[in-house]
């Protein structure tokens, strides 16, 4: 089997660029909610995990259907695992993020917010290393 350069690893790609895009900004404005208790950044972390969960999600799809068209191999299943465990945090994360004044951050929320920063980095990381193209021409 050899590398798929088709135009869908190209929309992929840019699905999962949002995300990781995002979920950075939600643990950079949690930071800053901790630091200066303006709820304003609270609100701008609960919208930034909201949309990396959206296309987090769109990603976490496309590797599923990746993997059902026959594009398999053990790293691939591991992105589709990293992109999985992603939405399943993203989502604990946005259901603290949805609590009301300081325990919607606090200690646990920029905690979940760090954890999909690096679920988000590794799964970027898998996609652009060349990581799974390099096991596909085995």
């Amino acid at each position: 089997m050899t590398a798929w350069t088709g135009p869908g690893r190209a929309v992929q790609g840019l699905i999962l660029s949002v995300p990781v895009a995002l979920f950075s900004l939600g643990t950079a404005t949690d930071a800053a909610y901790l630091r200066t208790a303006q709820m304003q950044w609270s609100n701008f972390s609960s919208w930034a995990i909201v949309g990396g969960l959206v296309f987090g999600g769109a990603a976490f799809v496309w590797s599923l259907i990746d993997l059902a068209w026959g594009r398999r191999g053990v790293s691939r299943f591991l992105y589709s695992g990293v992109l999985g465990a992603l939405c399943l945090v993203g989502l604990a994360n946005a259901f603290k993020h949805s609590q009301d004044g300081w325990s919607s951050v606090g200690a646990l929320g920029i905690t979940l917010s760090a954890l999909c920063c690096v679920l988000a980095l590794l799964s970027g990381w898998l996609r652009y290393s060349g990581v799974l193209d390099e096991e596909a021409g085995r």
